[in-house]
Parts: structure tokens; C-alpha cells; sequence
């Protein structure tokens, strides 16, 4: 799969290493469609990059880095704070494929909370209010991020994704909240299998792609 940057030029890769520059594929402010934060106005920073391959991934455009264009991460902080943001969710592809340091210490140095979305297979970077781990079949998180998520948010295809749900749940901290979330394909064919399981295991709470419903990015 080709997440990775290539043909960089010696300038560029140092500002890649450093964070400075970063390959964003979109950014926008909309309304938090999933999980705890639900509801929230955030602005949107897409990465792209990414190694993982979930078949039913609704961006598979972002997977490769090089489609996107390398941007100045300074320009990127500008564009939040014209926009009045106070809060951002950096995504991808997969973010933590790269340095995040320099990214949300601008973000901070703002006021602005960082909110990040991962399936925790890097090394983490950066500093954040809210960490929402999710995690992928295909490369597993990092031992040591599971104790570093707020929220464990595992998206449902089948009905052994909730067995595989409750075996990642064991690995996160006591105060990490649990979120089951239908594929969007396969939403109707689901809900009802997620809420009769939440129904007898209330430690989890149903997740929505409520912004597809609002047909807002």
C-alpha cells in the first residue's frame, strides 16, 4: 500500500520529520457526527496516509499520502482560528504516521483542544484532551496506547466484531467509555444486533454516524 511520501525534497522531509509541513487531503468545521464528542462543533483536519486497509473504509482516497497536497502546518493553525474553531479532531488515513507535536502545540498555544482519532498502530505524538482509539483487525494498537484512550469506539461489520469489541475493551483503562458503531453499509442490517447486546452489556453505549444522517461532511 502506498501511504508513504515520496520524492521529497531534503527541505521537505525535514519538515515532514519536524511536523511543520504535513500531507492534508481536507479540512472543514462541521459537527462531530460519532462517538462521546456527538453534537460538538469541531474543525475537521484530515491526514492523509495510511497503512491499515479496512475493505469498508469510506475514505479509502485518503490512503495514499502522495494525493494530497503537502501543506505548511502554520497555514493549516490559520485556518482554524479564522473559521472561530475551539476544538479540532485531527483523522486521517492514519495521523500518528506522523509527528503531531509541532501541529498541537500551535493548536494549544491558541487555546484550541486537540481531539485525535487512531487506530493506535503508531507510536503516539502529540498532546491531547481526547484520545478516541480504533482499533483495526488488521494491524493491531500498540500495547502501550490502550491505557492512553478516553474512548474505544470499534466499528461492527459482522457479529464477531463484537466478540473481537470485548476482547480490545479488556486491554483499555477502567474509565476508557465503549462505543459499538455499525458500518454505514451495513447499518439497518446491525442496529438491532448492537442494541440487543448493549441492552445486556450496559458498560457499552451505540454510536452513530449522526452527520451522514445530517448529510454534512
Amino acid at each position: 500500500m502506498n501511504y508513504k511520501l515520496h520524492n521529497l525534497s531534503t527541505e521537505d522531509e525535514s519538515f515532514v520529520t519536524s511536523g511543520e509541513k504535513l500531507p492534508v487531503m481536507e479540512e472543514f468545521y462541521t459537527i462531530q457526527g460519532e462517538g462521546f464528542n456527538t453534537g460538538k462543533a469541531a474543525y475537521f483536519i484530515r491526514i492523509g496516509g495510511c497503512d491499515i486497509g479496512c475493505h469498508w473504509c469510506d475514505v479509502k482516497e485518503s490512503w495514499n499520502a502522495n494525493q494530497h497536497p503537502l501543506v505548511i502546518t502554520k497555514n493549516v493553525v490559520k485556518n482554524v482560528i479564522d473559521q472561530k474553531a475551539d476544538s479540532v479532531v485531527i483523522t486521517g488515513g492514519e495521523p500518528l504516521i506522523y509527528n503531531l507535536d509541532f501541529l498541537t502545540k500551535e493548536l494549544k498555544r491558541q487555546g484550541i483542544k486537540t481531539f485525535i482519532e487512531t487506530s493506535g498502530a503508531y507510536p503516539f505524538s502529540g498532546t491531547w484532551d481526547w484520545i478516541c482509539l480504533s482499533p483495526k483487525k488488521t494491524i493491531l494498537p500498540l500495547q502501550e496506547n490502550y491505557k492512553l484512550a478516553n474512548e474505544l469506539k470499534v466499528i461492527i461489520y459482522n457479529k464477531h466484531d463484537i466478540t473481537w469489541a470485548e476482547e480490545q475493551a479488556k486491554q483499555v483503562s477502567k474509565d476508557c467509555l465503549l462505543y459499538l458503531q455499525p458500518e454505514w453499509s451495513k447499518a439497518a442490517e446491525l442496529i438491532p444486533l448492537i442494541v440487543e447486546f448493549v441492552k445486556t452489556h450496559t458498560k457499552w453505549r451505540i454510536s452513530l454516524q449522526s452527520h451522514k444522517y445530517m448529510h454534512i461532511p
